[in-house]
């Protein structure tokens, strides 16, 4: 363990249900170490385990066994609220994430609430320069947002609204991003403009990041790592110069040699046939 380990997953398993007809191996054995400033994409099919997984390091529920560090941190049974201060997390409903009867401004500052480690952080505190640089950054995506801070955020569209949420969870740079499939329900032109946002934020922060995506292309050619998860395991994790001459091919054919069986996900290789 180096200090350039911002996460640090180990032997990480949690069965749902246990005992029952029920019972779910969602986690099994998870092993994973991201460096700082790694920005990893996750593919896999629906209950490969990529969201529980997400949940493991929030704190949404506390694993059955192993080890969670974060920056040095051992937070394998921190509560959710205080981890939520350093992980910024995105999900694929638009709707999650902010408060639709406050405006964009109010939202932007409970956000620099809950993500402020300072005991004199007060209500207010968003104003002059952090006031500038959401409009600014508000700007960048051509949505007309920067003009409309006095808003209820209920009156935005999922666009605008997901676009709003990325910005809220980095406004004050957390230790690591999770971005859970954040752009699967806009339309390609606002997805294209959030995804965007996100690249250029997490570059510029140099952000350690993960983010599921369906999309075979956008994991080989986001970040600098591809994972591939199936049966609550990681099966594949490329990096480096195997990556960079990887087709979407390639990682189709190494992820049947890994997990036994060919990918059956119907979204996902609908993005493979679109682009062939």
């Amino acid at each position: 363990m180096t200090s350039e380990n911002m996460l640090i997953m180990k032997h990480i398993s949690k069965t749902f249900h246990p005992g029952t007809v029920n019972e779910k191996c969602a986690l099994d054995d998870v092993e994973l170490v991201l460096e700082k400033g790694d920005f990893a994409t996750i593919v896999g099919s629906n209950g490969a385990g990529k969201s529980t997984l997400f949940n493991a390091v929030t704190g949404a529920f506390f694993v059955d066994k192993g080890l969670i560090m974060l920056d040095g941190e051992d937070i394998t049974y921190q509560k959710e609220y205080v981890r939520s201060k350093v992980i910024g997390h995105l999900f694929q409903d638009p709707l999650k994430g902010t408060a639709p009867h406050m405006t964009i401004e109010e939202n932007m500052a409970l956000a620099y609430l809950r993500a402020s480690t300072s005991k004199n952080a007060y209500f207010s505190r968003i104003k002059a320069a952090d006031k500038k640089k959401v409009q600014e950054q508000l700007a960048l995506l051509d949505m007309g947002l920067e003009d409309r801070m006095k808003n209820p955020v209920g009156l935005l569209s999922g666009g605008q609204r997901q676009a709003l949420t990325l910005l809220m969870a980095t406004m004050v740079t957390p230790k690591i991003l999770l971005l859970d499939e954040h752009t699967a329900a806009l339309d390609p032109a606002t997805a294209e403009k959030v995804l965007n946002l996100t690249k250029q934020i997490v570059a510029e922060r140099q952000i350690t990041c993960l983010m599921v995506t369906h999309n075979m292309h956008q994991a080989l050619s986001l970040g600098n790592r591809t994972l591939m998860m199936d049966g609550g395991k990681i099966v594949l994790d490329v990096s480096g110069e195997v990556r960079s001459r990887m087709t979407v091919e390639d990682l189709l054919s190494e992820f049947a040699k890994r997990a036994g069986k060919e990918l059956d996900n119907d979204r996902i290789l609908a993005t493979v046939k679109k682009s062939s």
